[in-house]
């Protein structure tokens, strides 16, 4: 018997949401695909609909509007306003077949992005391998922790600071100048009012990512990315400026030390406090001689690591967000494609700093019209002129490989072919993932 049609709703307008439509729309269970307020490239995939994804209620009017089957949320933002709590108090209308169903986890559970005092605390009290660290709401406190942890230290505001809220110091000058620019709401608002200082980590970041139904999880392949702005991961962090997917990022044993010492005792912790984790649960790890340690939990896809994870998703991603909501994850299985995927993104001039927008691109068709290349979207604007910047992350270059090195040439590839002025991209993405394969 053949499965029925769905309608599905998309919230957000980012490179992971473009790669999300693109999946989405090529699964034979999806009749309609609605994205809001989505962007150009999404454009092609999805209807674009308007709204405000930061008003939960809205949001919840707009699915029983287009009697959505499902809702997928992209950013963290909305999960963190309650959107998910606001669906599942709406009930399931009389004759819905399904209701609003929705993929994410509730406002309480995700407070393990939403805070970072509340996941390091979570952390402590569940076992669950990190950094050593304090909580802070003032300088002079600031100081008395730093001779406990030392330098360089990596100081974090506590709320949502879209990727730019993490500082790694050097020494007291830096440190105390990043604490004063937090605490006073300087560098990112509300969001650093108060800090988490954190021992520094020496070692080798990976994504290790999961969809979790509340009990059991489905392990995805591993991504790295890469914060920083330029390349030999020097200056400020940013939202990701590329990213790639390559089974030797993380070893099939590590993998299931990771389920089984931090993934388990996370989705059991949040069970016991009475806030059941589902969605999608990004865990980022640091690789250490003694074990992997959580640097941070973020309670969505990734971006950019969502783009070569969807290029590498050989099955239909519709069911498994299905279990995911539905609580039968435990019986889901989800198909890869053997080799690598590789994204690079193309940023505009400032970025992450101020940068401006409205300048003209070009090339965009000709670097998707590459073999296994696919351009997502990010930052950008349909204006009468043409395809215009609108963001700091402007596109994601992305592209699949036999292996790393064929991934990352294709990737390149595609985004030597596009132009708009101020662009800049990092040319050493995947540069450890070569390093480790020379070393095979």
């Amino acid at each position: 018997m053949a499965a029925s049609t769905m309608r599905i709703l998309l919230l957000g307008s980012g490179g992971r949401e473009h790669a999300l439509a693109w999946k989405i729309a090529q699964s034979p269970r999806v009749s309609a695909l609605h994205c809001v307020p989505g962007n150009p490239g999404i454009a092609a995939h999805a209807h674009l609909e308007r709204g405000n994804i930061l008003n939960p209620p809205e949001m919840a009017d707009l699915a029983e509007r287009l009697r959505a089957d499902l809702t997928m949320v992209g950013p963290e933002a909305p999960l963190v306003a309650g959107v998910v709590d606001e669906f599942q108090a709406r009930g399931q209308p009389a004759g819905w077949r399904h209701g609003l169903r929705i993929v994410g986890p509730s406002r309480a559970a995700a407070r393990l992005e939403g805070s970072k005092i509340f996941a390091k605390q979570f952390m402590a009290r569940h076992g669950i391998p990190t950094a050593e660290f304090a909580v802070c709401e003032s300088v002079p406190e600031a100081r008395i922790h730093l001779q406990k942890l030392g330098f360089p230290v990596v100081i974090k505001a506590d709320g949502l600071a879209a990727g730019k809220g993490v500082v790694v110091a050097s020494d007291v000058r830096e440190t105390e100048a990043t604490l004063h620019a937090m605490l006073d709401g300087k560098l990112v608002g509300d969001a650093g009012r108060r800090v988490v200082l954190e021992r520094f980590l020496p070692g080798e970041e990976v994504t290790f990512t999961v969809l979790a139904d509340g009990r059991n999880a489905l392990a995805l392949p591993p991504t790295q990315d890469h914060k920083r702005v330029f390349d030999g991961d020097r200056g400020p962090n940013t939202g990701g400026m590329g990213a790639y997917s390559d089974d030797a990022i993380l070893p099939g044993e590590l993998r299931q030390r990771v389920m089984r010492e931090i993934v388990q005792p996370t989705l059991a912790g949040m069970e016991a406090e009475g806030a059941p984790f589902r969605g999608v649960l990004y865990v980022g790890l640091m690789l250490m001689p003694e074990g992997p340690r959580v640097l941070e939990y973020n309670v969505r896809f990734g971006d950019p690591e969502t783009q070569p994870l969807m290029m590498r998703l050989a099955s239909d991603l519709v069911p498994l967000l299905e279990a995911t909501t539905d609580g039968t994850l435990g019986s889901a299985r989800a198909e890869w494609t053997a080799g690598a995927t590789a994204c690079v993104v193309a940023a505009s001039a400032g970025y992450p700093g101020d940068f401006e927008r409205d300048k003209a691109i070009e090339g965009v068709s000709d670097a998707d019209r590459l073999d296994a290349v696919k351009v997502f979207h990010a930052g950008t604007r349909r204006r009468d002129s043409g395809l215009v910047t609108a963001g700091g992350r402007v596109l994601g270059v992305t592209a699949a490989g036999a292996d790393l090195p064929e991934a990352l040439a294709r990737a390149y590839e595609g985004i030597r072919r596009v132009r708009f002025e101020g662009m800049h991209y990092r040319t050493d993405i995947g540069k450890k993932g070569l390093s480790r394969k020379a070393h095979e």
